[in-house]
């Protein structure tokens, strides 16, 4: 994330409030949801590849 310079003259004020209970419950659901998701290690299939003129199959 980059850094924002105020121009002169200008304040920039961020207003945060604090998330509520079931707020946090949702977002905690969701991240946990995401995570098994996208977490899951694939599979790698071993191939043979075919090399030359002689048609070797190397491991």
């Amino acid at each position: 994330m980059g850094y924002i310079k105020e121009p002169n003259g200008v304040d920039f004020v961020i207003n945060s409030r604090t998330i509520t209970t079931e707020e946090e419950i949702v977002i905690s659901n969701f991240i946990n949801t995401y995570k098994r998701k996208h977490s899951t290690k694939k599979a790698v299939t071993k191939t043979n590849r075919v090399i030359g003129k002689k048609n070797k199959i190397i491991q």
